[in-house]
């Protein structure tokens, strides 16, 4: 397990929920838009580093 992607993408989604969040009080879809991408890209970071710790799981 790689602590520090996962911390990448735990940031990365918190930075998408503020910027959510702000693009709904603000009425700006667009950061609306950015911030749903961030917390998407994020949940496909923690995906992959859970692959990889099952895998090497497997293979010991």
């Amino acid at each position: 397990m790689s602590t520090e992607k996962r911390v990448e993408a735990t940031v990365k989604n918190i930075e998408g929920k503020i910027q959510e969040v702000v693009g709904e009080i603000t009425g700006n879809p667009q950061d609306k838009a950015e911030g749903q991408a961030k917390q998407a890209e994020a949940q496909v970071g923690h995906t992959v580093e859970n692959i990889k710790d099952e895998l090497k799981k497997a293979l010991e």
